[in-house]
């Protein structure tokens, strides 16, 4: 692909940045470029062939979303002033509602919450109304609050030979976006990969639009279990694994005895955390609070607006792919981990055009149909005869 401005005015990206009643928003063209180099070293180093238009924008245009300036394409997200600065909070899980009296301090706020929380936040700094939502569990940042970083590799189990990821088992426990399209990926390259999830809380977009969760789950094994009651049968799954996506909040699994630390495996397994702010971090983050957390966004307007369509998540998911196969190559043996707000910081690190260009900007098109994805749980049987086969050879 050319890595020229007019590609980003063709991808959709530009039609989705920008005010909902201005123009598109051309001044993040390079972050197509950069993606685009990213899905080269993928087929180069995993041999799946990425597009990189579709994997940016595909979500909208199956969801029908489109640009709304300092609301998220979502609409979960909104971007708003304090004293010194932009901060973002997303309101997307019934708990977050729920949340929000104790975040502005009143009793009871309007079904609309969005201007009380606007109101609240402009007296105040803007570390002050992160921290004050981290404290209450609400995925919030501060505009350009964290730096580009590469992903962080801690050596963890014996290497084994430089290989691909075809033939390899991936034991998917993530959800939503990110850690499922690096997922997705492995299956694309060769790899079984079961996707993970509890019966009582499955993974979120499995409701949120069954195009998109088809799209970014079809080809993975349904693995349906209760991580507390079943804890036996997710141990040997994991015990059997190549490759572990985890995405859950820090200390999750470690206190069920479940962390690469605790846990034996085959020599060479990459355990891949997916975080929004760090492994380190309690935070939580999604796509598009976590690309404000990195500072990218678009610029047109009096001020920042929210660029494509929770771009943190999709651009994790190819850097994170990539990361696991550049660990497979080095021969394994590693816990790699990637956030999203990190990932994001790169991105917006690289140089900044203007935001008009003399161009229109074509709305997003629509990814190849993708198959049904399993229904959940469908695939509990072969996935429990696979591993007992998997754990029965001696390593």
């Amino acid at each position: 692909m050319d890595s020229s401005g007019s590609d980003w005015a063709g991808s959709g990206l530009a039609w989705l940045t920008g005010m909902s009643d201005g123009p598109p928003d051309h001044s993040r063209g390079e972050v197509l470029a950069r993606a685009d180099a990213v899905t080269a070293e993928l087929a180069a180093h995993l041999g799946v062939q990425v597009d990189v238009v579709s994997a940016l924008t595909g979500r909208a245009a199956l969801l029908g979303l489109h640009r709304n300036g300092r609301i998220s394409a979502g609409g979960a997200t909104r971007l708003m002033p304090t004293r010194d600065g932009w901060w973002a909070l997303t309101l997307s899980r019934p708990d977050d509602i729920a949340a929000v009296p104790a975040l502005v301090e009143a009793d009871a706020v309007p079904d609309d919450p969005w201007p009380t929380v606007a109101q609240w936040a402009a007296p105040r700094d803007a570390d002050d109304a992160v921290d004050r939502a981290a404290l209450l569990g609400l995925p919030a940042a501060r505009l350009g609050e964290t730096t580009a970083a590469p992903p962080r590799v801690t050596r963890r189990g014996s290497r084994a030979a430089p290989r691909s990821a075809a033939g390899l088992l991936v034991v998917d426990l993530s959800s939503m976006w990110a850690g499922p399209l690096c997922g997705q990926l492995l299956a694309d390259a060769g790899a079984t990969v079961v996707k993970v999830e509890s019966p009582a809380r499955p993974d979120g977009t499995r409701a949120g639009g069954q195009a998109f969760y088809d799209w970014i789950n079809h080809g993975k094994l349904s693995y349906a279990v209760d991580f507390d009651r079943n804890h036996d049968r997710l141990r040997a799954l994991l015990v059997a694994a190549d490759i572990v996506i985890e995405g859950s909040r820090p200390g999750a699994l470690a206190r069920r005895g479940l962390s690469p630390e605790a846990l034996p495996g085959p020599d060479g397994r990459v355990w891949l955390r997916v975080s929004g702010h760090g492994a380190d971090s309690q935070r939580a983050a999604f796509g598009d609070d976590a690309a404000v957390a990195g500072g990218l966004v678009g610029t047109s307007g009096s001020g920042p607006v929210f660029c494509g369509d929770a771009i943190a998540d999709p651009l994790t998911g190819l850097e994170s792919a990539l990361a696991a196969a550049y660990s497979l190559r080095r021969g394994g043996g590693e816990i790699v981990e990637v956030a999203m707000s990190a990932v994001a910081a790169s991105y917006a690190a690289l140089p900044i055009a203007p935001s008009q260009a003399p161009k229109s900007a074509a709305p997003p098109a629509l990814p190849p149909r993708a198959a049904p994805a399993a229904a959940l749980g469908a695939d509990n049987a072969a996935v429990d005869a696979l591993v007992d086969q998997r754990n029965s050879v001696p390593c």
